[in-house]
């Protein structure tokens, strides 16, 4: 194939993409009402390989949504409910003895758990023990898990969005930062807007049932993720990320003051890379084929926003990594 050869197969490939985004909203619009950004958002992380930890109070629809995206794109889903008393075996899965009924010899038969699925909606991941915790955040960062000395590898492709909620905490194991770094996204699921409101309760309270199709494969999902990482980047655009990602960094000589005043802890080298996935795929998806300065900017509040760490001076002021990212961007 030459190079018109190839740059046309890109431009299709492309247009295929943007085309099949449209038909996975359509489709998720006939369940889910408004929310629009996150469902963007959450798009963009499952084309850039990424995972996503949605926060947000009970009854907002997190796990409907997710759970309707796992139908519009075909794709095999798995909820985990975290619980305190909840072990690495139930999520990764457990060997169980058998005897042949005719040699009596006995053998380990390995019983996949929960994680071997496609989408995987972690329930309030923060109320199970950290050990448990790094079982599922072991499997995101290597799309494997070994148990018994026998690795397997999860089935491509492999998206984990975890849920917490922000206004229980009794009971609950805060994540480490370490393990936050793992989360592409962090997203912030909203109150819907009054006229929203109105729409949820009209259509919840009636005899209505949407008829979901499946608009997506997962061999197609595989074939966009793969044409993100295809896409170009300019030098200047990911100095401008890498840039932003340095800022954080009180450490760092060049940092502005309220960086020093406020923060404790800035941004590792994971962010970079991901402020760049997360422009890359918003430049596909909405029809370009080089990302800009601006589609670094959209990234920087889902990315930033968990893996900024701020101090006691800016709890005392008021100051949340949110207002940062900010004054940042401006």
């Amino acid at each position: 194939m030459n190079d018109i050869e190839k740059n046309k197969s890109a431009v299709e490939l492309v247009e295929k993409l943007n085309e099949s985004i449209k038909k996975i909203k359509a489709e998720i619009s006939k369940v889910i009402i408004g929310q629009e950004d996150i469902i963007d958002q959450l798009l963009i992380s499952l084309l850039a390989k990424g995972h996503c930890l949605l926060v947000g109070v009970p009854g907002l629809a997190k796990t409907l949504l997710i759970k309707t995206l796992a139908q519009v794109i075909d794709l095999k889903f798995s909820r985990i409910q975290f619980t305190p008393d909840l072990m690495p075996s139930d999520i990764i899965g457990t060997e169980l003895v058998e005897e042949d009924p005719v040699t009596k010899k006995r053998h380990f038969r390995f019983i996949p758990g929960p994680i071997f699925a496609n989408i995987i909606l972690a329930d309030e991941i923060n109320r199970t023990p950290p050990k448990t915790q790094a079982a599922l955040l072991e499997a995101m960062q290597e799309h494997k898990v070994t148990t018994a000395g026998i690795t397997s590898t999860l089935e491509e492709p492999f998206f984990v969005l975890a849920t917490q909620n922000p206004i229980e905490q009794e009971g609950t194991y805060r994540l480490p930062e370490a393990q936050l770094d793992r989360f592409m996204f962090n997203l912030w699921l909203d109150y819907p807007s009054f006229e929203e409101e109105i729409k949820i309760v009209q259509t919840t309270t009636s005899e209505y049932e949407p008829k979901l199709s499946s608009v997506v494969t997962s061999a197609e999902i595989i074939e966009f993720q793969n044409l993100v990482r295809k896409v170009p980047v300019a030098d200047n655009v990911i100095e401008f990320a890498v840039n932003i990602v340095n800022q954080t960094r009180p450490s760092n000589g060049k940092s502005q003051k309220f960086i020093k005043d406020w923060i404790s802890w800035g941004a590792g080298p994971r962010a970079s890379q991901y402020l760049i996935l997360a422009a890359k795929t918003r430049a596909i998806t909405t029809g370009k084929f080089t990302p800009n300065i601006d589609d670094v900017k959209f990234g920087m509040l889902p990315v930033l926003r968990h893996r900024i760490i701020t101090n006691f001076s800016a709890e005392a002021e008021g100051v949340s990594s949110v207002d940062i990212i900010e004054k940042l961007k401006a």
